[in-house]
């Protein structure tokens, strides 16, 4: 970490990728979620498979999954990772459906930054599918709930 409490800033202020070479490999999971909300209606049609752009729960999660092996393409200064495993969940309920990644990796840096980008690029996916349906509907909280490994051991969203 730089003067500045920054690891992704040197002492210049100029962006940088952090040199992971010197931390430990270890099993890293991050768990992320966020809520689709939209109408009971849209849930419904989507739940019977009527929406007419296809299966939304299938092409969402495929969306999710194959975002996390994109995510240093997306995001400037992500290590590119060896990812072990993905899943992507998707609970209608109501007006909403819930949205759960979880990744795991055995590498030097953690998977927070995928699984966020599964929960998010999901959601959009599921936005793209039902939006001539529901225009309004969004995607929000997206955020990390768990992450485990590396020198910070286990960490979990207090709320």
């Amino acid at each position: 970490m730089q003067e500045n409490g920054l690891s992704h800033v040197d002492a210049t202020g100029a962006a940088r990728m952090v040199d992971v070479s010197d931390k430990a490999v270890t099993a890293r999971t991050a768990v992320a979620a966020g809520t689709f909300r939209t109408t009971e209606t849209v849930v419904a049609a989507i739940a019977d498979g009527t929406v007419p752009k296809g299966d939304v729960l299938a092409t969402a999660r495929i969306a999710g999954i194959m975002a996390v092996k994109r995510t240093a393409d997306l995001i400037p200064l992500c290590h590119p990772l060896p990812i072990s495993g993905v899943t992507v969940d998707l609970e209608p309920a109501g007006a909403e459906i819930a949205v759960t990644a979880t990744v795991r990796c055995t590498g030097r840096t953690g998977v927070e930054m995928e699984a966020l980008t599964a929960v998010t690029v999901a959601g959009l996916t599921l936005h793209d599918m039902v939006k001539a349906l529901d225009p309004a509907a969004v995607m929000t909280d997206v955020r990390v709930l768990t992450k485990d490994g590396g020198k910070t051991g286990h960490w979990e969203r207090d709320d």
